[in-house]
C-alpha cells in the first residue's frame, strides 16, 4: 500500500512548468482506504479518545491549465483514537461539482489562475470557481461542516465513516454561502459565519442557532469588493474584518486574476454585538495587512483583545510567470500579533506577540472559543519555496513563554488541534495530534505529544498506510461528541 512521493505525481500541471504543489509531498493519492490496528510505536493514551480530521487538496483528475494549491478536490483525512488502539480513512468530500466531474470522467473546471469562463456554476453569491470544500473542518451539533476557503457550501460529513451527507442549509434556512472559518460556540451552540461577494452586499453576516436554523443574518456593505477570509467572536460580540487585499476588478472582468494589496487603506475591524443589525456595526482602524487566521478573541472590561497571525507583506512582487507569482503570494510569511479595540473610546492598540517567528495555522483548545485563553499551538513555517510545517509552537499569554518541537530534518506535519483527555479541563491538559510525512521516503504518521511538554517530543507515533499529502485545516472530535 506504501506508495513514494513520486509515484503518484499522476496529475501534471499542462502549464509546461513543473508545479512543486502537485509533487512530491503535495502530490495527490487516489486510493480512499480504510485500516484498522495501526501500528504505533510507543503508547497511545487510553485517555485519548475522540477522531482528528485534517482537509486539504487533491485533485482526482488531470487539470486544467494552471494549478493553484486551492484548487484541489477536498480530501479529509482521519485517525479514530479509541481504547489506545487507532484506525484511518480518508475519502474524498462529494461536492456538487465533485460529483459532476466524477460523472463526466475528467475536469470540467478550471482554477483560480485561469480564466473561468465555460465553467459549469461556481458558489451561490455568482463566483465562478470551483467549490471543493477542501480548507477547513468544523464540528458543529453532531456532524463535520467541511468548507472552501473563499466562500462555498458547507458540506456535512460524518465525523467516523467520513460520508458526505450532502451541503448544509441548516434546516432550509442558509440563502448564499459560508466563508472558510465559521466560528462554533461550545457553550451556546451557536455558529457564526459570513460570506462574501462582488456585488453589493460586500459582506453578510448571521449566527446558527442551538435548533441548527439561521437566526440571524444581516446585509453589511463595505466599500468595495474584499478578500475576508476569518473572523472572531467574544461573549457578546462578533468581529469581521475590512483588510485593504482585493481581487483587481479590471482583471476580473478580463477573465485574470490578480490581487492589490493598497497600502494607503487602513486595516479595519468592525464589532457588532452577536446579534446586531448593521448600524450597531462599530469599524476600528489599524496598520494595513492582511490575517488568514484568528487565534482567538475576549473581552476584558471595556475592551476586546483579538490575536491573530498577521501578515505585513500579503501581496509580494514576484518576478517571472505565473508560477512563480503564485508561489510567492502562497508563502505564509506571518507573525503572531495582538489586537486590543477599547470599545468606551474606540481606539485600536496593536502590536508583536512574537515579532521573530513565522508561526501559523493556529489551534486552541476549542471549547473557549470566544472566551480568554492561555495557550495558543500553532505550526512553526520553514523558509522554502513552498509551504511547509516544520515543528510546532506554544504560546503562553501569561507568562509570555514560547515552547518548540521540530519534527526533524526532512519531514513536515499538518495543523495540530488540542485534544483534551477525557474528563480534562485545563488548555494544557490534554494532547497535540498531527499528520507527520518524512519526503525522503513518502512515510506518513500521526504523532501524539503532550500539550503540556512540546520539548518531550512525541508520546506515540501512529504510522499510517498510504502518504497523506500536505493539506490544510484540522479539527479534534472527542469522543463525547461522537456520542
Amino acid at each position: 500500500m506504501r506508495q513514494h512521493p513520486q509515484a503518484v505525481a499522476e496529475v501534471l500541471d499542462d502549464s509546461g512548468e513543473a508545479n512543486p504543489y502537485l509533487l512530491g509531498l503535495y502530490a495527490p493519492v487516489h486510493e480512499q482506504i480504510t485500516a484498522e490496528n495501526l501500528k504505533v510505536i510507543g503508547e497511545i493514551p487510553r485517555d485519548l479518545n475522540g477522531v482528528y480530521l485534517r482537509n486539504g487538496p487533491n485533485p482526482r483528475h488531470p487539470v486544467r491549465g494552471r494549478y493553484h494549491w486551492f484548487d484541489g478536490d477536498g480530501m479529509v483525512h482521519a485517525v479514530h483514537f479509541e481504547n489506545g488502539r487507532a484506525r484511518y480513512r480518508n475519502r474524498y468530500v462529494q461536492t456538487r461539482a465533485f460529483r459532476a466531474e466524477s460523472s463526466g470522467g475528467r475536469a470540467l473546471w478550471t482554477g483560480v489562475m485561469e480564466n473561468p469562463k465555460g465553467n459549469p456554476f461556481g458558489n451561490a453569491r455568482g463566483l465562478p470557481l470551483k467549490d471543493s470544500a477542501n480548507t477547513d473542518l468544523i464540528f458543529h451539533r453532531g456532524r463535520v461542516l467541511a468548507t472552501w476557503y473563499l466562500c462555498g457550501s458547507p458540506y456535512t460529513l460524518d465525523p467516523l465513516s467520513l460520508e458526505t451527507l450532502g451541503a448544509e442549509t441548516f434546516l432550509d434556512t442558509l440563502t448564499g454561502d459560508v466563508m472558510a472559518h465559521p466560528k462554533n460556540d461550545e457553550r451556546t451552540g451557536e455558529l457564526f459565519w459570513f460570506d462574501y461577494g462582488r456585488t453589493r452586499p460586500y459582506m453578510r453576516y448571521g449566527v446558527v442557532g442551538a435548533d441548527g436554523r439561521v437566526a440571524h443574518c444581516v446585509d453589511l456593505d463595505l466599500p468595495g469588493s474584499r478578500l475576508p477570509h476569518d473572523m472572531a467572536i467574544t461573549e457578546n460580540h462578533a468581529v469581521l474584518m475590512d483588510l485593504p487585499l482585493f481581487q483587481d476588478q479590471e482583471a476580473a472582468r478580463q477573465g485574470r486574476y490578480k490581487l492589490t494589496f493598497d497600502r494607503g487603506l487602513p486595516s479595519r475591524f468592525g464589532v457588532i454585538p452577536r446579534r446586531g443589525a448593521a448600524e450597531e456595526l462599530r469599524w476600528f482602524e489599524a496598520k494595513p495587512c492582511y490575517i488568514y487566521h484568528v487565534v482567538n478573541a475576549w473581552e476584558t472590561g471595556d475592551e476586546i483583545v483579538m490575536d491573530v497571525c498577521r501578515v505585513a507583506r500579503p501581496a509580494p512582487a514576484g518576478t517571472g510567470g505565473p508560477l512563480a507569482r503564485m508561489l510567492s503570494y502562497l508563502k505564509l510569511d506571518a507573525r503572531m500579533y495582538r489586537y486590543r479595540f477599547d470599545l468606551r473610546t474606540g481606539r485600536t492598540s496593536e502590536g508583536y506577540v512574537d515579532p521573530d517567528h513565522n508561526t501559523e495555522f493556529p489551534s486552541i483548545d476549542a471549547r473557549r472559543t470566544g472566551y480568554p485563553t492561555r495557550y495558543a499551538y500553532n505550526v512553526s513555517v520553514k523558509d522554502a519555496a513552498t509551504n511547509l510545517f516544520d515543528g510546532l509552537v506554544r504560546y503562553d499569554n501569561l507568562t509570555g513563554e514560547r515552547q518548540a518541537y521540530h519534527f526533524g530534518e526532512h519531514r513536515y506535519g499538518s495543523e495540530a488541534p488540542f485534544a483534551p483527555r477525557d474528563g480534562g479541563t485545563g488548555e494544557d491538559d490534554g494532547y497535540l495530534v498531527t499528520f507527520v510525512t518524512d519526503e525522503r521516503d513518502g512515510v506518513s504518521e500521526v504523532q501524539v505529544l503532550s500539550a503540556a511538554d512540546l520539548a518531550a517530543g512525541p508520546i506515540a507515533r501512529v504510522i499510517i498506510p498510504t502518504r497523506v499529502p500536505l493539506g490544510f485545516h484540522a479539527t479534534w472530535v472527542r469522543s463525547d461528541q461522537l456520542r
